[in-house]
């Protein structure tokens, strides 16, 4: 298969979903488990955050970190854009799917994988407005820039009390969060076992365990992404 057709055919387009796919699963783990720093505050009142901010300031301070994030939203760009064309190939030939051939009786998620991916993607603008811009681009233009801390005199960006100012009293945006990780995990139900069968890792030794992988992994993720917002709004956390 030549480069051209890897982006123009449909089995080119379904790879690079499932390549993606997978390659955006691995920054779900890093992504929850750098947040899940957060929850360092409840168990020492004096933490304030600071576990969670040196974490956020390593991933925003060194080299191979910032190379990957440049290829993070490469990879986000391709897995929306190819999800989208191949959302209207299959709409052509009077069929849904994703990365394969839906039987009848398929789950409603399966069959709504542009829907779930559009309201993912407007949560992922709105996500993006409130952390990584301020924290990237703040000071330019109507951008402000994030309160500063220091550790052991280095000066570090407080995400934590951005993360607190965002969701404190923020009905709106709270459940905003929380419809968002809602449908993430339903994307994440048909989209975890249907990449590794895109890219051929779909025999009956393995299915069952990747089927099984993925159930777990699409409830935990989204319900500690949905925990974080929450834990700033009821108090949990302060």
């Amino acid at each position: 298969m030549t480069w051209k057709q890897v982006f123009t055919s449909s089995v080119g387009k379904k790879l690079v979903m499932g390549f993606t796919g997978i390659f955006l699963v691995l920054f779900l783990i890093v992504h929850v488990g750098l947040n899940a720093c957060i929850w360092a505050a409840a168990y020492d009142p004096a933490d304030q955050g600071q576990m969670f901010n040196k974490a956020a300031h390593f991933m925003g301070s060194n080299v191979l970190p910032r190379i990957l994030e440049i290829g993070l939203f490469a990879g986000f760009f391709l897995h929306i854009f190819q999800g989208y064309l191949l959302t209207l190939e299959n709409r052509k030939k009077r069929s849904t799917g994703y990365a394969v051939a839906y039987a009848d009786g398929s789950k409603w998620y399966s069959r709504s994988m542009a829907i779930l991916g559009t309201l993912l993607l407007m949560f992922l603008v709105m996500h993006i407005y409130h952390f990584w811009t301020p924290s990237r681009l703040g000071g330019i233009g109507t951008v402000q820039p994030l309160e500063e801390v220091f550790y052991n005199g280095v000066k570090h960006h407080n995400l934590y009390a951005e993360m607190r100012d965002v969701f404190v009293g923020n009905t709106l945006i709270v459940a905003l969060y929380v419809l968002a990780c809602g449908s993430l995990a339903y994307h994440l139900l048909h989209g975890f076992q249907s990449a590794f069968k895109t890219i051929g890792i779909h025999n009956k030794k393995i299915s069952g365990l990747i089927n099984s992988v993925g159930v777990g992994f699409s409830i935990i993720v989204p319900l500690l992404f949905a925990l974080m917002p929450l834990s700033f709004y009821f108090g949990w956390i302060k």
